[in-house]
């Protein structure tokens, strides 16, 4: 962003309503994104976020600690200029969708994964009609293309702001079922995330965990939940 320099020199983050949205100002000077667009987000919630993140900027700025700043970069600079390419590389997530995928064995295993991921499956099949088949082992197993293009129809219908939070939605949960479950608030974003860590977590009873895997999943959830919340209020 034109603003984005290493010391802060505004004292104010306000909100100014502008065409197509909400802008923000530092002092009276609007925010721009990295490729010097003007930072026009569609709710006052999310104007609202965004301006609290650079009022909680201290004496020098932290780009990793404005989440709210990045994604609306992202759906500005990136996904807007690129929607069509962002939805086909995020709906071929259900060709491959994680829920989809099963173990052989242990048993135990196996009922985990049905018990956790066959309602997904049920939910997808009577909400968004759609029916993708379950496969034993790890070989893909490519799904019907009458459902796959129904799916990749329905992420190339939403917009912008939508997709920035559902192609983090989907690659983090590495499942297309679950990012749409989000998005239709079908459990809650927590909830969706242990879903998508059934093969983690039974690898973590099994095997124990070490501080390096732990902290990569917390930093992954984190961004999930981000997400399923930087779609919420993008909507609002």
């Amino acid at each position: 962003m034109s603003a984005w320099t290493a010391k802060r020199f505004w004292k104010t983050a306000t909100l100014a309503e502008a065409p197509g949205g909400f802008a923000v100002h530092l002092d009276a000077r609007p925010v721009r994104t990295p490729a010097k667009a003007p930072l026009v987000v569609p709710t006052r919630a999310l104007a609202q976020e965004i301006a609290r993140e650079w009022d909680a900027q201290g004496e020098r700025i932290d780009p990793a600690s404005m989440p709210y700043t990045r994604s609306s970069n992202a759906a500005i600079d990136k996904v807007t200029h690129q929607h069509a390419e962002v939805a086909r590389m995020i709906a071929d997530y259900g060709d491959a969708d994680l829920v989809c995928y099963r173990a052989e064995a242990p048993v135990e295993l196996v009922a985990r994964q049905a018990e956790a991921w066959d309602p997904l499956l049920d939910w997808a099949e009577s909400v968004l009609n759609v029916k993708l088949l379950p496969v034993a082992g790890v070989v893909h197993s490519a799904q019907d293309p009458v459902v796959l293009a129904h799916l990749h129809h329905r992420v190339e219908a939403l917009d912008s702001w939508a997709l920035t939070a559902f192609h983090d939605l989907v690659s983090l949960s590495g499942s297309l079922i679950i990012g749409f479950a989000a998005l239709y608030d079908l459990h809650p974003a927590e909830m969706l995330w242990d879903l998508s860590r059934i093969d983690e977590t039974w690898q973590q009873e099994q095997w124990g965990s070490d501080d390096e895997a732990v902290a990569t999943a917390t930093r992954k959830e984190s961004d999930f939940l981000h997400a399923k919340r930087f779609y919420d209020i993008s909507r609002a």
